[in-house]
């Protein structure tokens, strides 16, 4: 049998900036000194019952790497799979609702593949575009750099929740959570989630480009905590940095505090803290709650950027001219891992 470092040397090559050796939000292969690729690839099983939001919403989350690495999508093809007897205007408004949101990023889908699978998956293999010197990576955060979020959490939470107390749910578990206190699923927070969700994350890597910004990730399935430990650990390397997050300062939608108390939860409550709680402190001020939503998974989450303070005023500046939310949670600072105060 061969050994495995022998398949490796095939992944490496000359004009690819980012890949296998550095482990990022996407691969980045340069063609000429103004252009380069960014190709990445994402899907899953439906988290809300709407099937065109759950198209757009699977589409959101598969460009949002482009973005991490502050690119612009070029075209996209289809990535999905359906039961056999899965009703045909429920796959074709699913692909509508992906199509929708590729035209919102200025980009096509330009082809893609499907296979019969028992339970639907749906997502894009996403092609964008961007200067090989304006990449923005997981690593290079420095000490004193401002870390902002452009998401609030909670979206794992709230749509765990919807699942739990939905349609679907029997009569005697709903009397029975009732009994126990535990909240129905809020409208208006579930609205509020897809809203989240559906929103590009285009406009704040615009803002970053403008700013000159260099070090970014967003925020998915390994949750605040778990993608920033990334960060850290792909900076430490150059230099002593690991990052400070103001739990107080963290932007949470409606409805998460109830839900979680509820326990609400997805399996990366625990998951994630398993992997990467060995680089994560807490000061004890910060609540049980707090530590919760700041591992939990998210879908389609906001980009989390360390901006050094000169430029930090800039980035301000470009996401309100493009009505881009964003948030001041904590810094880079001179140590390993992530404190949460």
């Amino acid at each position: 049998m061969r050994q495995i470092a022998g398949y490796f040397p095939a992944t490496e090559h000359e004009n690819v900036l980012v890949g296998l050796g550095e482990p990022d939000d996407a691969a980045v292969y340069k063609l000429d000194d103004a252009r380069a690729l960014i190709k990445t690839t994402d899907f899953f099983t439906p988290i809300v019952d709407d099937p065109w939001t759950y198209g757009a919403i699977a589409a959101a989350n598969s460009m949002s790497d482009v973005y991490a690495m502050g690119g612009e999508v070029l075209f996209c093809l289809n990535i999905a799979g359906f039961p056999e007897d899965l009703d045909a205007d429920i796959v074709a408004q699913i692909f509508a609702g992906g199509a929708a949101k590729v035209k919102e990023a200025g980009a096509a889908i330009a082809g893609g593949h499907t296979v019969t699978n028992p339970e639907p998956f749906y997502g894009l293999s996403v092609t964008g575009l961007i200067e090989p010197a304006r990449v923005m990576r997981k690593g290079g955060a420095r000490p004193g750099d401002l870390l902002f979020l452009t998401k609030p959490l909670g979206t794992g939470i709230i749509t765990t929740a919807a699942k739990l107390t939905g349609a679907a749910e029997s009569r005697a578990h709903r009397l029975a959570r009732r009994a126990q206190g535990k909240p129905d699923l809020t409208p208006a927070h579930l609205e509020a989630a897809i809203d989240s969700m559906l929103r590009l994350n285009r406009m704040a890597a615009q803002a970053a480009q403008l700013a000159d910004v260099r070090t970014a990730t967003d925020i998915t399935g390994f949750g605040l905590l778990g993608h920033g430990c990334e960060m850290a650990n792909a900076s430490h390397p150059t230099a002593r940095t690991g990052l400070r997050i103001r739990a107080a300062d963290v932007p949470v939608l409606p409805g998460v505090w109830d839900y979680i108390k509820a326990g609400y939860l997805t399996r990366g409550s625990q998951r994630n803290p398993g992997h990467f709680g060995p680089y994560v402190r807490f000061a004890e001020s910060v609540t049980p709650a707090q530590r919760t939503l700041l591992w939990e998974v998210e879908t389609s989450g906001g980009l989390l950027t360390a901006i050094t303070p000169k430029n930090a005023a800039r980035f301000r500046t470009a996401c309100a001219e493009r009505g881009q939310a964003y948030w001041e949670i904590g810094e880079a600072v001179e140590t390993t891992g992530i404190e949460v105060v």
